[in-house]
């Protein structure tokens, strides 16, 4: 269950980076709701990763972070790509698989071991 928690927690991370790109873009009201979108997400997010680290069967502090930071970082690299057009390169995508591969080892290595 932590882990869906951090996993969800990771699809926030990206919507509040998506949420600034989207006020950067915006003014007025519209801005405003982007903001708030910003705020919400951020604070869901945290509060995923803060509960994913706790329970019956924690997910250490690294790990979380280090995966949540991934999720997100992935998401926002994703939502650059489809939402705002950023350049697609080989090198972009190759190292972006480096990093889903580092996230499944230490989901691996993190399940595997006792706390």
């Amino acid at each position: 269950m932590n882990w869906i928690l951090l996993i969800i927690g990771g699809l926030f991370e990206t919507g509040f980076a998506i949420s600034l790109a989207k006020a950067q873009e915006s003014s007025g009201k519209e801005f405003w709701i982007w903001i708030i979108a910003f705020a919400a997400s951020v604070s869901i997010s945290m509060y995923l990763l803060f509960k994913s680290m706790g329970g019956a069967q924690p997910i250490p502090l690294g790990t979380a972070y280090a995966v949540w930071g991934a999720i997100g970082a992935i998401g926002t690299v994703v939502a650059g790509i489809v939402l705002f057009k950023e350049a697609v390169s080989f090198w972009r995508l190759f190292f972006l698989g480096t990093l889903i591969i580092s996230i499944v080892g230490l989901q691996i290595v993190s399940s595997s071991q006792e706390i």
